[in-house]
């Protein structure tokens, strides 16, 4: 397998699992597994997600205590996979037993008080196959919680058994609600309506008009007792420099006999359209019981065929939405974003073998052109789409060369309509750009592509505050060059105006891009559109004119030495820096306040996607070669793998800081994070190397 071909070919889950066991992890004697002592002193850091392939998800952390606002048990997206609203943020558990109440809970509230005291109960948590707790109690032995989410539907399991069931042993459990957007707070009012609407085995509250209806199925009994619990304090938002309180209305308590056997409360939504959740239907015809277990067993076997830990992965970005098939660039505050849907879909789908969603995908994109642009980002409701990047329509274009690419080698079929779809959409784009389109995109003398205006962002470097754009980049940058060429590398074979176009581009970028006193790239020039005038700021955007694309741009000794430079100034264990330490401008850690937190985004802060790129043109530069590839596998993989248990776990984050020890910060799972990790996985799968 070349370096290029490594990006689309199908990661095995044997190698996956091999090449993870092979590499020790710093965080867990075993992956995802955790015993007590790391839960006292890192459990509320390390944190679980549940997606539904539709927008939305559960999560929260290890120790059971909320530090986020998106923490929660039911989130769901409404118009999927926007509108995302909180319904159910968590719940208060107890057992009693033997005239004892043993909390199996956790709040952190005002004044560092972290209360009831369940967290300190937790022996041990495991990730696969889903979240699950075990509890040692008192006189009781061990008691196992599990939360699993059921992908398609908006619903979410939660279920407690004893490890060895004796006599006189109850569970009682409080759901605790909001019914509010996921990026806001909720506090009491007098508007909240914690009316119950109770049937035999099901309980539904409307806490608020528009906001979708809750419902909790369940197998004990349920009790009405309305309270409020007040001045949450959620540790992730304080530290962001955001509100950090909240209050949750609980309207009574479900009690369960754990000497008869598991109890079970699946969350839901109240009103689900018919046909939406067949398993919830066929909760007519059998107990609930049954209907979990069906559940269970089909999705033990569909995570258990997903192969390693980061294929599992992949599945939580992949989602279904009103506009079809697409990818959720990171939990838990981003939606699907253009520039990170095609990033991500080469190693989500192509490195996983899923190649007809990646079909899907990029067909459901290709009706949004428009002026030869592909939008950026679509609102979470009542916004038009945002057509604000210069990259995601060339990503684009790249993602479906390789998708078709990767069908053909694999014998999967395309319809020829399909086809047409993309190849008139591909070419809108080039036609778009060539002859000129928003904010001043345009395809220049020289060949190469020139972006932007005062106070607008449109590289992925794109951190904006108020009026200030951190990074404007105006000009021509360097990486859109890399994805501007390697778009008319993929139509240039059967035509011969963007063949000549090609070959004048490339001409250009590789006279006028080398930075002779640094030997590297310079990563704008023209910068600000005044000719001659070019930026020297050493980012890892060059890069992409040896790895992370198909065609690479530079041969031999520069190809060589671009790769030197930024492995010795901007490479660390788990991604590239954005900028290099001494740089002007240079920030060390992502802290603060949003404008300080913005400030930082791409000034130094590291992103993991990045060593997808890295890595391939390390081994490009090596020519591929076999002690190249082991050579990297032992350099490379083993922070990477070490990353799975220190913040999503499971998942790798979208940033870290650019000084050692490189905390996680950011989105705790990241799309394009993952995505780039499966391609590294590939490129150093142990059959490249011979």
């Amino acid at each position: 397998m070349t370096a290029a071909d490594a990006g689309t070919g199908r990661v095995s889950a044997a190698s996956d699992r091999a090449m993870a066991a092979s590499v020790p992890s710093s965080a867990s004697a075993s992956p995802g597994v955790f015993d007590r002592a790391m839960i006292a002193a890192r459990g509320s850091e390390l944190e679980w997600l549940e997606a539904d392939g539709r927008g939305g998800f559960a999560s929260g952390t290890v120790a059971g205590v909320r530090t986020r606002r998106y923490h929660a048990l039911l989130l769901a997206a409404t118009t999927p996979p926007t509108g995302r609203f909180v319904l159910v943020n968590g719940v208060e558990a107890w057992v009693e037993s033997h005239g004892a109440k043993l909390a199996l809970s956790a709040q952190s509230y005002g004044d560092g008080i972290v209360y009831p005291d369940g967290a300190d109960r937790i022996a041990r948590f495991a990730i696969d196959p889903w979240p699950t707790w075990t509890f040692e109690l008192p006189r009781v032995g061990e008691l196992v919680q599990e939360v699993l989410v059921a992908p398609g539907t908006t619903a979410t399991i939660l279920s407690w058994r004893l490890a060895a069931p004796e006599p006189g042993v109850a569970l009682a459990v409080r759901p605790l609600l909001s019914g509010r957007d996921y990026h806001a707070l909720h506090h009491e009012n007098a508007a909240f309506r914690f009316a119950s609407e109770v049937a035999p085995g099901r309980v539904a509250w409307r806490p608020y008009d528009g906001v979708p209806a809750v419902a909790a199925l369940h197998g004990g009994s349920f009790e009405p007792a309305p309270d409020w619990y007040r001045s949450f304090l959620y540790a992730r938002e304080r530290e962001r420099a955001l509100d950090d309180h909240e209050d949750l209305a609980s309207p009574g308590v479900f009690l369960f006999d754990l000497s008869a056997g598991e109890a079970f409360l699946v969350l839901t939504v109240a009103d689900v359209a018919a046909g939406d959740a067949p398993w919830l239907d066929s909760l007519a015809r059998a107990p609930l019981a049954e209907a979990v277990a069906r559940v269970r067993a089909a999705e033990r076997a569909r995570r258990a065929g997903d192969g390693g830990c980061l294929e599992r992965a992949a599945s939580a970005y992949l989602v279904r939405g009103a506009r079809g098939r697409t990818i959720v660039a990171g939990y838990p505050w981003f939606t699907d974003w253009g520039r990170d849907t095609f990033i991500a879909l080469r190693g989500l789908c192509l490195a996983t073998g899923r190649v007809a969603e990646a079909i899907d995908i990029v067909l459901a994109w290709a009706g949004a052109v428009s002026q030869g642009m592909l939008p950026n980002r679509f609102p979470d409701r009542g916004e038009d789409p945002e057509y604000n990047a210069v990259d995601a329509s060339l990503w684009y274009v790249v993602a479906v060369h390789e998708v078709i690419a990767h069908a053909e080698r694999n014998g999967v079929w395309i319809a020829s309509e399909d086809r047409r779809r993309l190849r008139d959409a591909v070419l809108a784009i080039l036609e778009g750009y060539a002859a000129g389109t928003r904010y001043g995109i345009r395809c220049d003398d020289d060949g190469l592509i020139a972006a932007g205006e005062p106070g607008v962002q449109l590289t992925w470097m794109d951190a904006k505050v108020g009026d200030w754009v951190v990074t404007p980049r105006i000009g021509k940058p360097v990486e859109v060059q890399a994805l501007w060429l390697n778009a008319l590398a993929t139509v240039a074979d059967g035509d011969e105006r963007w063949r000549r176009l090609r070959e004048r581009a490339l001409a250009s970028f590789r006279e006028r891009f080398w930075n002779d006193a640094r030997g590297c790239l310079f990563d704008v020039v023209d910068a600000d559109h005044v000719a001659g005038r070019n930026d020297p700021a050493l980012r890892p955007n060059q890069i992409f004119a040896v790895g992370g694309l198909p065609h690479a741009l530079l041969e031999g000794e520069r190809a060589r030495r671009v790769v030197d430079v930024v492995e010795s100034t901007l490479a660390t264990p788990i991604g590239l820096r954005s900028l290099a330490a001494g740089e002007p401008g240079y920030v060390a850690h992502y802290r603060g306040s949003p404008r300080e937190r913005d400030g930082a985004y791409h000034q130094g802060t590291v992103w993991p996607w990045l060593l997808g790129p890295f890595v391939e043109a390390w081994l490009r530069v090596r020519s591929g070669a076999p002690e190249a590839v082991r050579a990297a596998r032992e350099r490379f993989l083993p922070p990477l793998l070490a990353h799975l248990d220190d913040a999503g776990i499971g998942h790798v984050s979208e940033i870290a800081d650019a000084e050692p020890p490189h905390r996680p910060c950011g989105c705790p799972w990241q799309a394009w994070s993952v995505g780039e990790a499966l391609r590294i996985l590939a490129l150093l799968a142990p059959s490249t190397a011979g």
